[in-house]
């Protein structure tokens, strides 16, 4: 799906990028990179399909999804002090 029709179908289900990101358990700006790309995953296209599908039809989705036990995701990379990307960084020589 296209960035620009997945913002036609959070519109259409009365979500933000922001609303959106928030209630599946991502960061707004990891869903809004995608715009760079022009395309979203299938996973968030068939989530913001489904999500507009059901407000169409007068289906409310909020309490559903409230129920939802949501585990913050780890970053990516498993950074932490002294490691990039999970690797340990080493002493670049540089020469003059």
């Amino acid at each position: 799906m296209t960035y620009d029709a997945f913002l036609v179908e959070l519109a259409l289900a009365g979500l933000s990028v922001r609303a959106f990101a928030e209630l599946i358990g991502m960061n707004k700006n990891s869903v809004s990179n995608y715009a760079g790309v022009g395309r979203v995953p299938t996973h968030l296209a068939v989530i913001a399909r489904l999500l507009s599908e059901l407000k169409g039809r007068g289906i409310g989705f909020d309490d559903v999804l409230a129920r939802i036990e949501r585990t913050p995701k780890k970053p990516r990379g498993a950074a932490r002090p002294g490691r990039f990307g999970g690797d340990k960084q080493e002493q670049l020589e540089l020469q003059s």
